[in-house]
């Protein structure tokens, strides 16, 4: 039996052979802590049994890829999942910058725009200073993806917000600068919390909840008792927050904390208390302060960042928001009674400090090519035009050497709400929305009527971005294409579909983690 215990260090070693990729002692803490394996011993002695890692990553792995397979199809290519890297390389440097709903992960992109030849991909369609386009920009992946590769692009997005995250992405900034502009910003909201019953109201609920949470789901044993269906998730979690309700109330009135504000006319009204809104307004007053554009902009995606994780919701609905939560409550996600929060302090420094790390590492893999991300409808932009006005060496490079082609993911039919999803920005920015121009939007569902409309809106953007193509052009669309609307859309602007590649999406943000594939569509010209 021994011989089956691994110590954290061991069986991330043991882990990171079996599985061919790197775990470190943190993912198998991770583990631990949410009950995916069994603790044996204590804290600094601490072990897990070999089999059941074995177990877990089974279950996890090849049993997926064939499970997969038998819904999805044999023609499921599974090493596009790109399951062998972590999070954090597929959130890698200015990637995570800010959520984004629907993007892709960069491995994708590197996989099409790069330079090496496999089973899959038999040929090389990009090469170094060559000009790619994302007409369906979104965060701006494409754009980092292509610098790192020697690439100029150009993305256009109809979203001010979107393009304000790709061009924010790719831009060489003043690191001093910005660091200066946040440790300024961050003592005056320090000094701003001073008077503030927040601080002190947190403490003290904080240390209440401690207390409550290591007596009533102590960690590891809650979440392993769940898993093995000792204990009833659905009946406890909800009975202990309804026993600890009360305490919390206790001090909400103590301190004077005002849990709601007094209008709900607008995002910024509903889904935020008083004193988060305050802070948010206090901040932004101290960006507008910025000289250098620039840093001001950097700063700007840093509150939107932080806003977003500080909306009153639970941690278990942040991403799909349902109602407004003013009390405590017990988070799935955690496996414990959690709060909602009341000052935008701890995330803000821990964004700052972020964004300033993830720029400083993509400055070490930047080239010296162009990026910029246009906002228009790329239905109908005047390209060259665009970029000519902000950028004029750009521009004349684009009249010359043509767009080599497209890597891209066009929105979905009546999935996503692209503008809905920061609405919290629109608000504070004071952005114009352009919803009723989003193809596919929302709220036009996915019916007959829906789908003509997307189909004429995709075809429109490649009738109109092919006029700066190069002769051999080649054009890459990711999207799970269940209507088998995209062979339309190819005839449509005189192109035509000559390969498929079928991937599983193995990394979805959403709940759901059913099995999910989408297509990355090879367009190119008719002959």
């Amino acid at each position: 039996m021994s011989e089956n215990l691994l110590t954290i260090k061991e069986a991330s070693e043991w882990a990171t052979k079996h599985l061919g990729k790197n775990v470190t002692p943190a993912n198998i803490s991770y583990l631990i802590q949410y009950g995916r394996v069994k603790k044996i011993g204590e804290n600094g002695n601490t072990r897990v049994v070999k089999e059941e890692l074995l177990s877990y990553y089974k279950s996890n792995n090849s049993k997926r890829e064939l499970s997969w397979k038998d819904k999805l199809g044999k023609d499921l290519n599974w090493a596009l999942s790109f399951d062998q890297y972590t999070e954090s390389e597929t959130t890698k440097h200015v990637h995570r910058l800010h959520p984004y709903k629907g993007k892709f992960i960069p491995q994708l992109v590197e996989y099409f725009l790069d330079d090496h030849k496999d089973k899959f991909k038999k040929e090389i369609y990009f090469k170094k200073d060559d000009i790619v386009l994302d007409p369906f920009s979104g965060s701006g992946t494409t754009l980092v993806q292509a610098n790192e590769l020697g690439m100029h692009s150009i993305g256009i997005d109809i979203s001010i917000f979107n393009s304000l995250i790709g061009n924010c992405k790719i831009t060489k900034y003043n690191l001093i600068d910005v660091k200066n502009e946040l440790d300024r910003i961050s003592k005056a909201l320090r000094h701003f919390l001073i008077d503030s019953h927040t601080v002190e109201f947190e403490e003290k609920l904080l240390k209440e909840l401690y207390i409550f949470n290591n007596k009533n789901f102590p960690v590891p044993k809650y979440k392993y008792q769940v898993k093995i269906g000792e204990i009833d998730e659905d009946k406890y979690g909800p009975q202990k927050a309804a026993i600890f309700l009360p305490t919390y109330n206790d001090l909400v009135k103590k301190f004077k904390i005002k849990l709601r504000q007094d209008k709900t006319d607008s995002f910024l009204d509903v889904w935020y208390s008083q004193h988060i809104r305050n802070e948010i307004e206090f901040v932004f007053g101290e960006i507008k302060k910025i000289k250098n554009p620039d840093a001001k902009k950097i700063v700007s995606i840093i509150l939107s960042r932080t806003i977003r994780s500080c909306r009153a919701t639970t941690h278990a609905d942040l991403a799909t928001l349902v109602e407004p939560i003013t009390t405590t409550y017990y988070c799935s996600k955690h496996g414990k009674i959690c709060k909602p929060l009341f000052s935008i302090l701890k995330w803000w420094e821990t964004y700052s400090k972020d964004t300033i790390k993830r720029l400083g590492e993509f400055d070490s893999r930047r080239t010296k090519t162009f990026q910029l991300c246009l906002t228009g409808d790329s239905r109908t932009i005047n390209i060259l035009s665009e970029i000519d006005k902000r950028n004029s060496e750009f521009a004349q490079l684009v009249k010359k050497q043509k767009i080599k082609g497209v890597f891209s993911s066009p929105p979905y039919v009546g999935l996503i709400d692209y503008h809905e999803q920061h609405a919290y920005a629109y608000d504070l920015f004071g952005f114009k929305r352009k919803d009723e121009l989003e193809i596919g939007r929302l709220y036009q569902g996915q019916g007959r009527e829906a789908k003509q409309s997307y189909i004429k809106g995709i075809s429109d953007v490649l009738n109109n971005c092919k006029e700066y193509f190069v002769e051999d052009y080649n054009v890459f669309l990711v999207a799970n294409d269940k209507y088998n609307m995209y062979p339309t859309i190819a005839e449509n602007a005189g192109m035509q579909i000559i390969n498929q590649f079928k991937r599983p999406v193995i990394n979805r943000t959403e709940k759901d983690k059913g099995a999910y594939s989408e297509i990355i569509f090879h367009i190119k010209g008719k002959p």
